[in-house]
């Protein structure tokens, strides 16, 4: 298992993107807790009260740090620089190594937040810290087809289209078609 001792943190024009620390708990609660209920199936809805204790905040810091320490997975909150609200998330997961030096990029904006291109300027973050700092080789995005606006992002942020790959991921006891996108390195130089 590999350790990545680099800061991983990123100031883009208008957000700051790094992992969460105990200092974000009321702000993760409060972001949590107030989420317009779901636009669509990708949506998230609040979270019940008993999952946002300081307890299982705690946990959640935890397990991320493992994770990081393991070089398999990186999430990092998506905050606005000037009032330091949480906006969302997004993440460098299943790092795979060896021959491959890959990661899937994931985001989420909370629903309330949408529209504002938060997105995209997260998701050039964390690129940029799979290829610079992380020195990954590929980073992969695997979207629902029919999730227009993650597609829009993907195409915005640079990545390619690869084509469908059927019954990718298990969700809600289903299997899931994924069209995927892609980039290298060389790509984003």
């Amino acid at each position: 298992m590999k350790s990545i001792k680099v800061p991983l943190f990123k100031k883009t024009q208008r957000l700051v993107i790094r992992p969460l620390e105990d200092m974000d708990y009321e702000n993760w609660a409060q972001a949590y807790s107030c989420l317009r209920p779901p636009q669509n199936e990708w949506d998230e809805t609040n979270w019940a009260e008993s999952e946002l204790t300081k307890k299982k905040f705690k946990e959640l810091l935890k397990r991320q740090k493992e994770q990081r320490t393991q070089d398999h997975f990186y999430e990092f909150g998506i905050f606005h620089k000037d009032d330091g609200i949480l906006l969302g998330t997004v993440s460098l997961m299943d790092i795979s190594r060896g021959v491959f030096q890959n990661a899937y990029l994931g985001y989420r904006i909370f629903n309330i937040y949408w529209g504002n291109g938060y997105a995209q300027e997260a998701c050039k973050a964390a690129i940029n810290i799979a290829f610079k700092d992380l020195k990954l080789h590929r980073v992969e995005a695997g979207i629902a087809p029919a999730n227009k606006k993650s597609i829009k992002t993907a195409k915005a942020i640079g990545l390619r289209k690869e084509g469908l790959s059927k019954k990718r991921v298990l969700v809600h006891k289903k299997w899931v078609d994924l069209v995927l996108y892609a980039g290298t390195k060389e790509d984003f130089r």
